[in-house]
């Protein structure tokens, strides 16, 4: 089947897709299903913001929010047609849509991690420093299937080490701060932001927090995804969506209280202070440089190109999908919409 180019939108699209959403038959909201890539914490709390404010509800949706098993099931869980969006890892999809070549079942439609939070977290005690080749002859605790991890061989590459220069240890997600803070392992995979459960056990100058993005390794992280089926046959509700999610993030780097506050009416739980402090290490991605030029949400083709190059190549993938495979620009806000605050610090 020959690919399709879905960033080539027609004026007709175009259009269509900034008028407001449409509500589904018989006047009733369009329900719409979305993934996160984990579990509810402050990483996301934009999107319940949205949902508490109305503001999906006033795009004419009926979003349903629900808890993610990582960020690469995030795809599958979409390609299966159970959920029509998600919060889903780029090379992760880079890889989907190499192994299921032609029309693309799954595409990036907003770039919200706009550089990866990949992390290897270590503990100084254990000869962990502020340098990559120090985990040489390590143990390394990670999920089984995580991005951070499959994503190691390119900071490998970069640093002029082996991709076995330290020993895996699977562990389960819920399970990695607590190996870290009895010493069964020396460093540990994050994303970033994820990290705070463990900066709240054991003191940050204990720990040396070794950036994927500081190794000279530009991904872009998780992004927006939604079904190719969505996307073709009703783009006003992707882009319906958008809109009030990007509403709803451009208010939280104003101010993230809020969105904390309505992330924990769904789990009440959480201590706000440290959500609180996980966003504001996820906003630091979020609104990495390049939104500055562009915008919260868009890409830099040049830069997701290399991405496809560089993933293809460490992943040994047979067919480089096509960059307009993998992420479709055209259902984005308008990019006044899209810029940053000035009182935002990202």
């Amino acid at each position: 089947m020959q690919r399709r180019s879905f960033l080539a939108a027609t004026t007709a699209t175009i259009a269509a897709i900034a008028a407001p959403a449409v509500l589904a038959q018989g006047g009733k909201l369009t329900p719409l299903k979305f993934t996160l890539d984990f579990r509810i914490n402050g990483q996301t709390a934009p999107f319940f913001l949205a949902l508490a404010k109305g503001y999906y509800r006033d795009e004419g949706l009926d979003v349903t929010i629900d808890t993610g098993a990582g960020s690469v099931a995030s795809i599958t869980r979409i390609a299966s047609g159970v959920y029509q969006l998600g919060l889903g890892d780029i090379s992760s999809l880079i890889e989907f849509n190499a192994q299921n070549p032609g029309t693309p079942v799954v595409q990036a439609v907003y770039q919200y991690y706009n550089r990866a939070p990949f992390a290897i977290i270590g503990r100084k005690d254990r000869g962990v420093t502020g340098d990559f080749k120090s985990l040489a002859g390590k143990k390394v605790a990670a999920a089984a299937v995580e991005s951070t991890r499959r994503a190691w061989p390119l900071v490998a590459r970069k640093q002029g080490m082996r991709p076995d220069a330290f020993q895996w240890q699977t562990t389960d997600f819920s399970a990695r701060d607590n190996v870290m803070v009895r010493g069964d392992v020396d460093a540990a995979t994050y994303f970033h932001d994820s990290a705070v459960s463990l900066f709240a056990r054991m003191k940050p100058e204990e720990l040396s927090v070794l950036k994927y993005a500081d190794a000279g390794v530009n991904l872009y992280g998780n992004a927006i995804l939604a079904g190719s089926n969505l996307i073709a046959q009703n783009p006003k509700v992707v882009a319906a969506f958008l809109r009030a999610s990007n509403r709803a993030i451009v208010e939280t780097f104003a101010n993230p209280a809020p969105s904390i506050a309505a992330m924990r009416q769904r789990e009440p739980i959480l201590d706000e202070k440290i959500e609180i402090e996980r966003w504001g290490i996820t906003a630091q991605y979020v609104g990495a440089a390049d939104t500055q030029g562009h915008g919260l949400g868009d890409i830099r083709k040049l830069t997701l190109e290399q991405q496809v190059d560089e993933v293809a190549d460490v992943f040994g993938l047979k067919v480089k999908p096509a960059s307009d495979a993998i992420f479709n620009t055209s259902m984005l806000p308008s990019r006044s919409e899209r810029t940053l605050p000035k009182s935002s610090k990202a």
